[in-house]
């Protein structure tokens, strides 16, 4: 008991170092917006919210008609700010993408039309349908922001947050995504079918819709200046250094396991950091415990590791991978 009392005191001492209010109450606006129209997906909605608070992008993976573009064009609307949507196909070029130089014939000089990727929210549908040429051209822009055109840099306006859907199952006119793109991924997202009360409960809230657009239920309910400052505070959420081990302990790992060919980078560490300041936050809390960081393991490695041949044809997943990797580390206290 006395125990137990301690660590609330020590909880609420937390707390008081930092106001997470505001935080929660959007975050609990967010959600509610979205259960308007999303039937379960918790976890989905949960991992979104965390990658908006962290400053990360998220690749969604999952079968056709899983809400996948759904669920981020309706993320995008609670918040008040620009959208974008990039529609990836075969034939798209990277000025498609950034923009491109025209000439204007009243002043006979060249000038910079800004393409869809100049947005606050960007949502990219079936990224992996553009050749690798179109996929290169969001390395930069994905990682500091900007795009450099013709010898100028131009810069991203914040919040810049980027949602990708992709397909697992249809590979026909696709490109794999490089491993440098994937590793620019805050978190890899797998929506899986809904179970039957859930499919009951999609196919009675489209019925009563009655043609109504799912997005014409969405309001926005934060600014982009609110969403701003709740970043600025995820960078104070407490991080002790035997959280900050434990994360480094279990990405080391991941480099030298007999399944793995590829291991997570120090990216991927920082990754986990972040999710695990988002976690907190979420729940309350100005400071990482190791649920929180055990959260992020999976989100944030999936699409970082690369499986050993061997591993890959006895059908052995990333995430089971993980886990094994996370079991055999023990846990700070």
């Amino acid at each position: 008991m006395e125990h137990t009392e301690e660590n609330n005191q020590r909880e609420v001492a937390f707390e008081n170092r930092i106001d997470l209010t505001g935080l929660k109450e959007a975050a609990t606006k967010i959600k509610a917006q979205l259960h308007k129209v999303i039937i379960g997906q918790d976890n989905f909605i949960e991992l979104l919210l965390v990658a908006l608070l962290a400053d990360g992008h998220v690749l969604i993976e999952g079968v056709p008609g899983v809400s996948k573009t759904v669920t981020a064009k309706l993320l995008a609307k609670t918040v008040d700010t620009d959208f974008s949507r990039i529609q990836f196909t075969p034939d798209l070029m990277p000025s498609d993408v950034l923009g491109t130089s025209v000439l204007n014939m009243k002043t006979s000089e060249f000038e910079f039309k800004k393409g869809p990727i100049f947005s606050n929210v960007i949502l990219i549908d079936e990224i992996n349908r553009a050749p690798a040429k179109t996929q290169a051209a969001l390395f930069e822009v994905m990682e500091e922001k900007q795009i450099t055109m013709d010898g100028i840099r131009y810069m991203m306006p914040p919040p810049f947050f980027v949602l990708a859907t992709q397909n697992p199952i249809e590979q026909e006119g696709t490109y794999a995504l490089p491993e440098a793109q994937l590793d620019r991924f805050l978190f890899k997202i797998n929506v899986d079918y809904p179970n039957v009360d859930e499919e009951f409960l999609i196919i009675k809230s489209h019925n009563n819709r009655k043609g109504g657009l799912p997005q014409d239920e969405i309001e926005a309910v934060i600014s982009a200046e609110e969403l701003l400052g709740y970043r600025k505070q995820i960078f104070d959420i407490l991080a002790e250094d035997k959280i900050v081990k434990y994360i480094a302990e279990i990405i080391c790992k991941t480099r030298n396991h007999p399944h793995l060919y590829l291991g997570g980078s120090p990216r991927a560490s920082i990754a986990v950091l972040m999710a695990a300041k988002g976690f907190a936050a979420l729940n309350g809390r100005d400071f990482i415990i190791p649920e929180d960081v055990k959260k992020s393991f999976k989100p944030v490695l999936r699409h970082r590791i690369i499986l050993t041949p061997e591993r890959e044809m006895e059908g052995i997943t990333p995430d089971q991978v993980v886990d094994m990797i996370v079991e055999s580390v023990e846990v700070p206290r």
